[in-house]
Parts: structure tokens; C-alpha cells; sequence
């Protein structure tokens, strides 16, 4: 087996804060061998994160090792100077984060973001590091790569940017790649490319991977070696099949039986329609064509639908379908061209101050937990601003109340609420933005990809919680995912998405049984073949 790449023994991570030592990792011990793939599964809290920035030392400054040690090819990385840090990371070792708009510079085209790792690590000119730069983004399938070299973070979907930061990781063929949670902001298609092309790259370089997921379906895929992770500990670790096929510990059982389960609130169809869209267009200019003149671009083209009261509209679709910008339309965050009816109002007639007072009923809950968090605002600040301006006669001894009871019903402490953003995993950051658009009891709730940082278990709480607050307040939802199965759980119709343009829409069961459309089809195929 020769020398191990990654060596972590008796590892223990304990953080400082306003209750003192909080340990977050206990004791972990585990060893990678050249070219393996090691998969730490638990879920959000585990330690798995923790544990593997660890061996990058990104952890922030609250952060101390009390024991342990880390070896990377046989050098201890506990301790290390800033230099030997500097060679280790983004040469030997390399990580994809989970959340690639926090990862990426906001002031940086994607051209210079990608091509400064091979300028500062491999001495690539300009030119040279241009066109390895354009390689790396065809092979993650970003579409459009050429054209999307002088793109900002925030002009790319989420799926799009984390594509950027797997073609960042892979640029200096590492030895270790660390994947936190690398398909997470992607859809299902796209997903099984990713994996497959993480799989040949491995066998290409010789690389080891330490594979950081929630998603037993991927760690099926691609681990051949689990560790099981919870609070700080493994508590179970063998070959991929042995955890699968026995597993030993309860824990790991939980985890393999935990899905969205269950049926969509049945709809009142009755109900009168809350929402009535389209035909919309959204566009936007992008880049140059001939004679200088931009190039108008259609994210969302002729888009036409309503939503009835009590129900639930899944919208699907691929990365850079037009989901998001759909969604973002109809709150009125961007300029669009066509209807857009919330009950009996015209949303496009409104003034500012019209707009925020119905903000109340209207409420959304954004892909990226840890950028819609503002950091310097403790969690029952954030979860009560919306009360503060909605429902100002509220004493602070009532919003405090209200407070703890949103945090209680997505499975947080109350106890909680002065703690802060970074405090907190990325699954239960999202958890808090679920809580401050619930607590205003809105009428329309726009989930955009609201479960895709959850792991299993907590994507069925959140799924079952939905439905409950669903049926007890008549609430409406439009759900946004590329998950399909938490959008069967949820949805009674759904929209197909691709290319700014629904390709289907119908029922779900007529959808799910019967699907007319190609695309459809690839979508199901991709999202239940596993």
C-alpha cells in the first residue's frame, strides 16, 4: 500500500465561546492510503466538516487541538509554519467547499479566480493559464464556458458556481482532494457528470479523495470506505459494503432509512388562485457582439402559470434553467416583462412602500444559507427583524416568544438564538432561514432549493414540517429544487424547466408516471435510478 497520503490520529477540535470549550471533534482517528476513496457521512454538526478543514488549518482562530495529529505524505500539519501551509494547500491538498458563493470572490471574474490558482502554484503565464482555464471549465460542463470567462460569481447559478470550484480544486491535479459536499448545489444530471469525472481524474492522478456528503447516494457511487460520523465521534467505519449492507451501529441504520417520505397536502381545488403569472420574460444584456452592441439573453422566456391557495408548485430544471430568476421575479427582486398577480394585486403596479407592506404575506427562503445570514447579527436579530417591521406593537418579550417557537419548529434550540451565523453548520444555518420566513406566517412562501445543504434525515423533518405548517396555515408554496425526491413529497403540480422555457407542466402524478417530454425523462432517470 506504500505510505499513506492522510494519517489523522486521536484528533480533538474544540472551539471557544460565550459557554466556554465546546468540543467539536472527540478523539477521530482515520488513515487514507494513496488514490483511495474515504467517504465521512453524518449529519449537519457531525464534525465532518470540522475535521477536514482540519487538515487544511482553515479553521478560524476560536479553533484549538488540544491532542492529535495530522500527517499529510508523512509531514505533520499540526503546528506547521505559514509557508509549508502555503505549499500544502491548493498543491498537495486541495478542497471544494459546500458553499461556493461564500468561497468565491465577488470583485473577480471567474477567468482570473480559476487561472490565479495556476499562476500562483504552477508559474503559468497569462495566456497559458487562459487556456487550461477554458480545459478545466469544459470538463466540469459548465455550459458556454468561453463566454462565461469574464462572468462575476453573481451572474452564474449556484450549480454554475460550484462547477468554478471544482475546476479550481482539480487545477493542480493534487494528491488529496477534500469534497465537502461537492454536488450539493447541483442538479441530478449534472451531478452523475461530476462524479464520473471526479472518478476518472482520481484514477488519471493517482489522487485520493476524501469525500465529505450527506447524500448516500453519492457515497454509494463513489466510496469504496465509510466513516460514520456523529456528535464529534466515528462511530462506525468499513468498506461500503459492509456499512450498506450491515450495518452495526444505530446511528448508521437511522441515517440509511432516513428519506422524504410521505404524499403532498392534497390541493382544495376549490381554492381560489393566490398567484397568477405570465406570459413573463426576463433578460438581461450579456457580453458584446458585432459592432459593440450587447447581446440580450433570456433567462426566462414566456413562463405562464397559477398557483392555487394551499397548494404546493414544484419548479425543476437543470442549473441555469431559469428556476431561480423566475422565483426572483415574482418577489419583484429583478426587472421582468409580463403579469404578475399576488391574490387581487398587481405586483408590477406597486410602489416601495406598497411592495414592503406586503412582504408579510410574501416570503422567500434563498438556496445559500450562510450569504442571505448577515454575520454580525445573532440568530434571534435575524429571525426577528421581520417582526420588528411587520408587526412593530409586538413587546420584546412577545418576539423573543415567537422567536423560540420558529426556531423549535425547524428543530433548533431555542436556546440558541444569541448565538451567530458561523456558529452554526450549513444545514442548520438553513434551518434558521426557514425560521425567519416562517415566523411571519406568510401566505406565499418561495423555497428556492431550501432543503439541497440538509442531510437526509433533517430533509424529512424539514419535508414533514413544511406539510404541517402547510395544512395548520393554508400556506402556499413554490418550490424550487432540482431534488425531485423532495419535490415528489411536496408537490402536487410541477413545472419542467430548461433553458429559460417550461418544457412540461402538470400534475405531479401524471408527471412522475407519465412524462412527455425528453428532458423530463433524463431528469427521473437521473434523480431515481440509483
Amino acid at each position: 500500500m506504500g505510505e499513506p497520503i492522510l494519517e489523522i490520529e486521536d484528533l480533538w477540535v474544540q472551539f471557544a465561546g460565550q459557554e466556554g470549550q465546546q468540543s467539536a471533534v472527540s478523539g477521530v482517528s482515520l488513515s487514507m492510503a494513496r488514490g483511495e476513496t474515504l467517504a465521512l457521512v453524518g449529519e449537519s454538526g457531525s464534525g465532518k466538516s470540522v475535521t477536514a478543514l482540519s487538515v487544511l488549518q482553515l479553521l478560524p482562530k476560536s479553533a484549538t487541538h488540544p491532542r492529535g495529529s495530522i500527517r499529510v505524505a508523512g509531514k505533520e500539519v499540526l503546528g506547521a509554519s505559514p509557508a509549508e501551509l502555503l505549499a500544502l494547500r491548493g498543491g498537495k491538498v486541495s478542497m471544494i467547499f459546500q458553499e461556493p458563493m461564500t468561497s468565491l470572490n465577488p470583485l473577480h471574474t471567474i477567468e482570473r479566480q480559476v487561472g490565479e490558482t495556476l499562476i500562483v502554484h504552477r508559474g503559468l503565464g497569462r495566456r497559458a493559464a487562459r487556456e487550461r482555464t477554458l480545459e478545466l471549465l469544459d470538463l466540469v460542463r459548465l455550459p458556454n464556458a468561453a463566454e462565461r470567462l469574464g462572468a462575476y460569481p453573481h451572474e452564474l447559478s449556484g450549480g454554475q458556481r460550484q462547477r468554478v470550484m471544482i475546476a479550481m480544486a482539480l487545477a493542480n491535479e493534487p494528491e488529496l482532494l477534500i469534497a465537502d459536499e461537492p454536488t450539493t448545489a447541483l442538479d441530478v444530471t449534472i451531478q452523475a457528470r461530476i462524479l464520473e469525472l471526479l472518478g476518472d481524474l482520481q484514477q488519471e492522478l493517482g489522487m485520493a479523495l476524501l469525500l465529505i456528503s450527506h447524500d448516500l447516494g453519492v457515497v454509494r457511487t463513489m466510496a469504496k470506505h465509510i466513516c460514520v460520523m456523529t456528535d464529534g465521534e466515528i462511530v462506525e467505519a468499513g468498506s461500503a459494503s459492509e456499512i450498506f449492507d450491515q450495518p452495526t451501529h444505530a446511528y448508521t441504520r437511522h441515517l440509511l432509512a432516513s428519506e422524504p417520505k410521505g404524499q403532498p397536502v392534497p390541493p382544495d381545488t376549490s381554492a381560489p388562485a393566490i398567484l397568477r403569472v405570465g406570459p413573463m420574460t426576463v433578460s438581461y444584456e450579456v457580453g458584446k457582439g458585432w459592432l459593440g452592441r450587447r447581446q440580450k439573453f433570456a433567462a426566462v422566456d414566456g413562463v405562464e402559470f397559477e398557483l392555487r391557495q394551499g397548494d404546493t408548485l414544484g419548479v425543476v430544471g437543470e442549473s441555469g434553467s431559469g428556476k431561480t430568476t423566475l422565483g426572483l421575479a415574482i418577489l419583484q427582486l429583478m426587472p421582468s416583462q409580463g403579469r404578475v398577480h399576488f391574490e387581487d394585486t398587481d405586483l408590477a403596479g406597486l410602489n416601495a412602500r406598497q411592495r414592503k407592506a406586503l412582504r408579510k404575506d410574501l416570503q422567500v427562503v434563498f438556496q445559500d444559507p450562510f450569504g442571505s445570514l448577515s454575520p454580525r447579527l445573532s440568530v434571534a436579530q435575524i429571525i426577528e427583524e421581520g417582526l420588528v417591521v411587520h408587526e412593530p406593537d409586538l413587546s420584546p418579550a412577545d418576539r423573543s416568544e415567537r422567536v423560540a417557537e420558529a426556531l423549535t419548529e425547524v428543530g433548533l434550540q431555542p436556546d440558541w438564538m444569541q448565538r451567530y451565523p458561523h456558529e452554526f453548520s450549513g444545514g442548520q444555518r438553513q434551518r434558521i432561514s426557514i425560521a425567519r420566513a416562517l415566523v411571519l406566517r406568510p401566505k406565499l412562501l418561495i423555497l428556492d432549493e431550501p432543503t439541497s445543504a440538509l442531510d437526509m434525515s433533517v430533509q424529512a423533518q424539514i419535508v414533514d414540517l413544511l406539510r404541517e405548517l402547510q395544512q395548520r396555515f393554508a400556506l402556499t408554496y413554490l418550490f424550487i429544487s432540482h431534488d425531485l425526491k423532495v419535490v415528489r413529497a411536496l408537490a402536487t403540480h410541477l413545472l419542467v424547466m430548461k433553458d429559460g422555457r417550461v418544457v412540461e407542466q402538470g400534475t405531479a402524478n401524471d408527471v412522475f408516471a407519465h412524462p412527455r417530454d425528453n428532458y423530463t425523462r433524463e431528469l427521473l432517470k437521473a434523480a431515481f435510478v440509483r
